[in-house]
């Protein structure tokens, strides 16, 4: 179990032993190297000084897709890639990915013409694989208008239809960290690297502090990965091997709009002016839009959405569909940094999204670049490393990556198809328990096949959830999230396990102290401890707000 109640006891195990591989960096390219690493046998721990998925991997536009916009840029080896690895994840966590239908509308004078279009999405659908029942069509004006009404029809000329997947990027982070638990990784958040230790030169470990009890441990591998994202060249510089090739960062941001001021049917990818692409997705009665793609040098821990950028997303959208957002319409903000590498010349939106493996005279590995939906075959490129070093030094043969057949936490045996019959066989067990229709299927999409010992939670505890005034969904989700997904703060829980904070604002305001009630008395919490979790929700409810002057 990933317990919040064990999270002490494996840091102080870790602190004792010799670790095969130490991971820095809890988002979904260093949950996804603690998968690969310990599934193949490599004793593996993981530090987050965050929660996990706190940064980037939260932040994302929440697409596992299949790169369309790299078929312009000629990037075809990726495109390859990334359309193969969508349906890997997709298999084997089919209740974080679902399939979703996009539209690319063809406007005059746009940067997609219909002859071009139509051979690109193609080309698109061989070199990603795409299943027969979702290859593109082409639309003529009118059939397009009539999968989504809103569209300004006045320089519309037809559209494009083809198949995306939606994810949620935080609880997929989250479902892949289980399925190493399960191997028996042991990944920690809270956890900052102050120092790494050297020995001979060599790296071979890391000084970390305990940010919720200020303890500090010595963690000590035989080889350490700095997937640390935004912070990759922090820590190359601690290490003095931050040369060459650096980080170019960039910031996305996108806007929540409830669907009764923007009721979009369709999920819709558009042309800006300026000549960037733009997304805009419904989502379980919300529609949310993004992203920009600008040079970022500011504050790596809370990018912020100012102003400017909200205006400039408000402006497109309007220009797009026949509506008039205004700014009292965006309900919550995200921002987040990709952590690209630098090319002289190039703008943000030309950045190539491949990742690329560093290895300094210490033997520090640090990745950077990439893409979410890259982060298995990024994990397994360095791990493939770390296993040819191991067979150099040590004589120790380790077998080749298993993850592209490992079902993630959730998911089911026989895949998208067992896991639509598994969703139509629970409904009725959780609408047994009181829940509504739409409360089950809350549960059933963010939890997969774990959603039965959220039933049980909910049939042996439901009648505590009045007394810290919580839906009954949200205080048997939030009793599985102490058990088994390392919840130590509120926000851990509101944001990035129940995705409350982004897409269900005002009943996260609402709700907010209830959840502190009910982890106080789960955990037991001081006084100090009691208002370190206050301000936890504050800093979440803050991040998504607009800021009017933010540093870029």
């Amino acid at each position: 179990m990933f317990s919040s109640t064990e999270r002490t006891a494996w840091l102080e195990e870790m602190g004792q032993e010799l670790l095969d591989v130490l991971v820095i960096g809890g988002g979904i390219t260093g949950a996804g190297i603690l998968l690969d690493a310990q599934s193949r046998g490599m004793r593996t721990g993981l530090i987050e000084m965050q929660d996990f998925a706190e940064g980037t991997s939260s932040r994302s536009t929440k697409l596992v897709h299949g790169g369309l916009r790299y078929l312009k840029q000629f990037e075809i080896k990726l495109v390859a890639e990334v359309g193969k690895e969508r349906e890997i994840v997709y298999e084997n966590a089919p209740h974080v990915t679902t399939p979703e239908w996009m539209m690319l509308p063809l406007v005059e004078g746009g940067t997609f013409g219909s002859f071009s279009t139509s051979i690109g999405l193609r080309v698109y659908d061989q070199l990603a694989g795409v299943r027969r029942n979702e290859r593109r069509t082409m639309l003529s004006k009118e059939e397009t208008l009539g999968y989504e009404p809103l569209l300004r029809s006045e320089h519309l000329v037809g559209g494009g239809r083809y198949v995306e997947y939606k994810t949620d990027d935080a609880r997929l982070t989250m479902e892949v960290l289980k399925s190493a638990i399960s191997y028996g990784g042991r990944p920690v958040n809270y956890t900052k690297a102050e120092s790494l230790v050297y020995h001979n030169g060599k790296a071979v470990g890391v000084e970390v502090r305990d940010l919720l009890t200020d303890r500090t441990y010595t963690i000590r591998a035989k080889k350490i990965i700095n997937a640390t994202g935004p912070w990759v060249d922090e820590l190359r510089e601690q290490d003095g091997s931050k040369s060459g090739k650096s980080l170019h960062l960039t910031k996305g941001i996108h806007l929540v709009i409830d669907q009764a001021d923007f009721p979009l049917r369709q999920a819709v990818y558009f042309d800006v002016s300026d000549g960037r692409m733009i997304f805009a997705i419904p989502r379980e009665g919300k529609t949310y839009v993004g992203t920009t793609d600008t040079n970022y040098k500011g504050d790596i821990l809370e990018p912020g959405v100012t102003e400017e950028d909200r205006d400039y997303i408000l402006k497109a959208t309007n220009d797009m569909f026949n509506i008039e957002l205004r700014p009292e319409h965006v309900e919550s903000t995200w921002s987040g940094l990709r952590p690209l590498i630098h090319e002289d010349g190039k703008d943000p939106s030309e950045l190539s999204r491949k990742d690329e493996i560093f290895v300094s005279k210490s033997g520090l590995m640090s990745i950077a670049g990439g893409k979410l939906t890259g982060y298995r075959k990024m994990a397994e490129r360095i791990i493939n490393m770390v296993a040819e070093q191991f067979k150099k030094e040590e004589d120790r043969i380790y077998l080749e990556s298993r993850t592209r057949h490992i079902l993630l936490g959730g998911g089911h045996k026989d895949g998208s198809k067992g896991f639509a019959r598994y969703l139509k066989e629970q409904q009725p067990k959780g609408e047994a328990l009181g829940l509504s229709p739409d409360e089950t299927t809350w549960l059933i999409q963010r939890y997969g096949t774990n959603v039965e010992r959220v039933y049980e939670l909910i049939r042996s505890r439901g009648s505590e959830a009045e007394r810290y005034q919580l839906p009954l969904h949200w205080f048997g989700a939030l009793l599985y999230g102490l058990e088994a997904e390392l919840v130590m703060q509120p926000g851990d829980f509101l944001n990035r396990r129940a995705s409350a904070v982004f897409f269900d604002y005002p009943n996260a305001e609402k709700y907010a102290d209830g959840v502190l009630a009910l982890m106080r008395s789960e955990l037991g919490w001081s006084a100090e401890e009691e208002a370190k979790a206050n301000e936890s929700i504050k800093r979440e409810f803050d991040a998504v707000r607009v800021k009017s002057s933010v540093p870029s």
